[in-house]
């Protein structure tokens, strides 16, 4: 499988055991949930989106690298149901940063990726001390059967490296050393575009490394058109209401982005 250059976000609700669900039946949480990601899935599959993602979003604060059990459960429900009503590649991203849940969570679904926060490195996250082992998720990929792609944040929003601070040789270490598929850069949080100056730099180090490079956060039908060529976007807040993460989906907004994703790729 081909990566694929436009992957849209699917925020999914509070799940069965998170904070937001507190009260309410597990059953009937992780039934809306799933109604809703599958609502979601093919919206955005209609729109012109190339791929899909979906991430326990709302299910903060978010455990630091280890998930309970239902989340793991509820997670691979929902996967399945979308790859049941969607025909575009899927990735798992399991918040904060629960490797071994998302690569096990795609090997039994099918889901085609993962994406991975801290792949390699440490950084300090609002939940902690975060520490990398691709080591060992790269040799768990493989034990599972290998055909899940590995998407790894370089420089993650929401933390503070304490590794690297050369955004070039960090995504050589992540791509090279690390073993991921494809990086991801962001800005400082969620809904903040990279500057242009890192933007470039990246691009010009992942191409070194014959990797994708992917924009996670902040990006703008504008700001892709007078971006440099060759880069490919994970699109969340800028395609909801407001451009508010967890907010419902904009049919504008998702229209407006696809139009200047299909432009921009012909470059």
């Amino acid at each position: 499988m081909s990566l694929p250059g436009l992957i849209g976000v699917i925020h999914l609700p509070a799940l069965p055991g998170a904070p937001g669900a507190h009260g309410k039946s597990p059953a009937s949480v992780l039934k809306q949930a799933t109604e809703r990601a599958v609502g979601e899935a093919r919206r955005l599959e209609k729109a012109g989106f190339e791929g899909l993602i979906i991430e326990n979003f709302g299910d903060a604060p978010f455990y630091k690298n280890r998930v309970p059990a239902e989340t793991v459960a509820a997670m691979s429900v929902i996967a399945s149901a979308v790859l049941a009503h969607s025909g575009i590649p899927l990735g798992i991203n399991v918040l904060r940063n629960d490797a071994d849940a998302a690569l096990a969570i795609a090997a039994v679904t099918g889901a085609d990726f993962v994406r991975i926060n801290v792949l390699a490195g440490v950084v300090a996250t609002d939940q902690g001390l975060i520490e990398g082992e691709a080591a060992r998720w790269v040799r768990e990929n493989q034990r599972l059967g290998g055909r899940v792609r590995i998407l790894a944040d370089v420089h993650v929003k929401h933390a503070r490296t304490l590794s690297s601070d050369d955004l070039g040789i960090a995504i050589e270490e992540v791509a090279g050393r690390g073993g991921s598929d494809a990086v991801i850069v962001t800005g400082a949080t969620t809904g903040r575009l990279p500057g242009r100056e890192s933007l470039h730099a990246a691009l010009t180090s992942a191409r070194h490394c014959g990797v994708p490079l992917y924009v996670g956060s902040g990006m703008t039908p504008e700001g892709l058109l007078e971006s440099d060529p060759g880069l490919r976007l994970i699109v969340g807040s800028a395609l909801r209401r407001g451009g508010l993460a967890g907010a419902s989906l904009d049919d504008s907004r998702m229209a407006s982005l696809v139009k200047a994703w299909r432009r921009y790729s012909r470059t």
